[in-house]
């Protein structure tokens, strides 16, 4: 079984939501970044020992939260020492409207993850593209970078549109395939 992290930091509770159904489908360990943009104890470590990170951060003025990028910021020392090389790598995030330069955020995460010398894992998922198509289907946002959710600005993290969450989960388990494949 691979050990795979979802290391994220959640503003309000709605990427957190995203990094338990991303970790549910990997089965995964959740590594929460906190509001001063720092690691629990042992984090670091959690991180070195594992085959696949997922990265995840709400999409704040087109990136990641700051406190996301304290922590990218201090991964510098991993990267000297290219602790992080070959291995896998994917992200996710959440914004209040549909297109909210979620992309801008992934790619942010991707260039983090290339820079570590890692390998970024798709969602692998068609998109939910058709008139048929309902708001609350799988991969409605349309993401192949990383699962992406779009939650309005005045809803709960309870409030979270299920298909968003089953995306994350899907995507959590394409993760943990992927990282089953890589290590044979």
């Amino acid at each position: 079984m691979p050990n795979i992290v979802v290391v994220y930091h959640s503003g309000y509770g709605h990427t957190q939501r995203m990094a338990q159904a991303v970790a549910e489908g990997a089965g995964a360990q959740l590594l929460a970044i906190d509001a001063e943009g720092e690691l629990p104890a042992g984090g670091w470590e959690l991180l070195d020992a594992a085959d696949a990170i997922v990265m995840g951060s709400p999409t704040y003025m087109g990136s990641v939260s700051w406190q996301f990028k304290k922590f990218a910021d201090a991964s510098s020392k991993r990267w000297f020492a290219q602790t992080w090389k070959d291995k896998l790598f994917a992200g996710f995030t959440n914004s209040a409207t549909m297109n909210g330069d979620k992309l801008s955020t992934l790619h942010y995460l991707f260039t983090l993850a290339m820079q570590h010398g890692g390998i970024w894992v798709g969602t692998g998922m068609l998109p939910s593209n058709t008139k048929a198509a309902q708001r609350n289907d799988v991969n409605y946002v349309g993401s192949s970078a990383g699962a992406m959710a779009s939650t309005p600005s005045d809803a709960s993290p309870a409030e979270m549109l299920p298909g968003d969450l089953e995306t994350a989960r899907r995507f959590g388990q394409r993760i943990a395939e992927v990282a089953a494949r890589w290590a044979r």
